[in-house]
């Protein structure tokens, strides 16, 4: 029996915190057969599990990367990048940006909006003028609308802003051509942009990987590519993909004193058997803002399915979520990621924390996740060691669930997969007379 874990240390500048003492009581059976269940589908196509190795594949990879880069800034004037896509091809982006201190200057930009507003308010931040930024698409089928509006909407104004100065259709075409991107299937027969990417020849060969789903490509072709055009250091893209990689080795551990994913994950399912319904992981540090709570609530939604888990930034969510959180009356579950403080506020910022840790844990069950940090982030084998903590510690979650309730094992986990996301796009397919309600790309007048 594995009792009152009261903190652990993962070696690559994560060490979690259990009040106390974290133990698995009954669910220690259920976390080993986790173990076991995610060693033995892991590697078999099909599972939506390829990302458990992918920061090691990644590895041989990120030579090509940073030269593609280079050579794609070279063929266009353009000052920014902007990633168009949603879910998956965006939040995973914004979230390894913000933590590696690499969103400050905004050079890189994202389109995920499908009204007039947002575009005129994008447009707005790149001088009203397509052909000041590049563009990468990002689109596992090339088909899905929202991407693929802005997308076909960009491109034409594209060639029409060259065509105004050059007059020729051909020439304007190839100099639009020089400023896109794309990330989709490898396979041309299972993608429209990856044809179009062909036909146009786009600059490079980049992929979304088979087998990887959106939430968990935080390592994948468009988020590297990404990091690199941002400014982040070969040597600290290398770091980063090791820690990633190390935590997976950690992760797949039947140490239960050593996998802290493992034990996050039995800390929220044993919260629901006490019969709390409402959990809380707050972030501290501007650091996690936006990009962060955004990809651990995509995270929390397509994964666990769940709308009663909380996730916020502190200070500012502190003070009016305090007279919910800290009514006796609710009973919640804790968890707060903090920061390892080095710099001239250390002081308060340690007081600040422990007073914040002191009082989650007089309220409910607590663990706080401190983060190694270094200039303007994390540092590079944190960044990624916590990234792949997350994706690990939620399928966990599933799967411990599903074993204390002796559920039956489903073929595909359902954590890793999206089975209710055609609910919409099923609606914005033409009906049954043909008739479109979306057209991508279409302007009016």
């Amino acid at each position: 029996m594995v009792r009152g874990i009261n903190s652990i240390s993962t070696g690559l500048g994560i060490t979690t915190h259990y009040a106390k003492g974290f133990n698995y009581g009954k669910l220690i059976d259920p976390a080993i057969k986790a173990v076991d269940e995610l060693n033995l589908r892991h590697t078999k196509k099909g599972q939506f599990l390829k990302w458990v190795e992918l920061p090691k594949e990644q590895l041989k990879r990120v030579d090509y990367i940073y030269e593609a880069v280079k050579n794609f800034k070279n063929q266009s004037p353009a000052k920014f990048l902007t990633v168009i896509g949603i879910g998956g091809s965006k939040h995973p982006v914004e979230h390894m940006l913000n933590i590696n201190g690499l969103n400050l200057d905004n050079q890189v930009k994202f389109i995920s909006d499908i009204d007039s507003v947002s575009y005129k308010r994008y447009m707005a931040t790149i001088g009203n003028d397509v052909r000041n930024s590049n563009y990468l698409i990002v689109s596992k089928s090339g088909s899905t609308y929202e991407p693929s509006d802005a997308f076909i909407r960009t491109q034409d104004m594209m060639k029409e802003a060259y065509f105004s100065e050059i007059y020729n259709d051909y020439d304007a075409e190839q100099l639009a051509n020089k400023h896109f991107v794309a990330v989709t299937d490898q396979n041309p027969q299972k993608s429209q942009l990856r044809r179009t990417a062909d036909e146009q020849s786009w600059f490079g060969k980049f992929y979304i990987h088979d087998d990887v789903g959106g939430r968990f490509s935080s390592f994948d072709d468009h988020t590297l590519f990404t990091l690199a055009y941002a400014g982040m250091k070969k040597p600290d893209m290398i770091k980063m993909l090791q820690g990633a990689d190390g935590m997976s080795s950690i992760a797949m551990s039947k140490d239960l004193t050593l996998n802290d994913p493992l034990a996050q994950a039995a800390f929220w399912v044993q919260a629901k058997l006490k019969g709390i319904q409402t959990t809380v992981h707050e972030y501290l540090g501007s650091l996690f803002e936006n990009g962060t709570i955004n990809w651990h609530a995509q995270m929390q939604n397509e994964s666990i399915k769940d709308t009663l888990k909380q996730i916020a930034k502190i200070p500012d969510a502190m003070h009016h979520s305090s007279e919910a959180h800290f009514n006796s009356s609710n009973k919640f579950a804790f968890a707060l990621t903090s920061i390892a403080d080095y710099g001239i506020l250390k002081e308060n910022a340690k007081g600040y924390t422990d007073a914040m840790c002191k009082t989650y844990s007089s309220f409910g069950p607590f663990f706080n996740q401190v983060v190694e940090t270094e200039g303007l982030g994390l540092k590079p084998e944190a960044a990624g060691a916590m990234t792949q903590s997350l994706g690990f510690a939620t399928v966990y979650q599933g799967l411990i669930d599903m074993f204390q309730a002796k559920k039956e094992i489903p073929e595909v986990l359902p954590t890793v997969i999206q089975d209710n996301v055609e609910e919409y796009k099923k609606n914005l397919k033409p009906n049954a007379k043909g008739e479109s309600v979306v057209v991508a790309g279409r302007v009016f007048g």
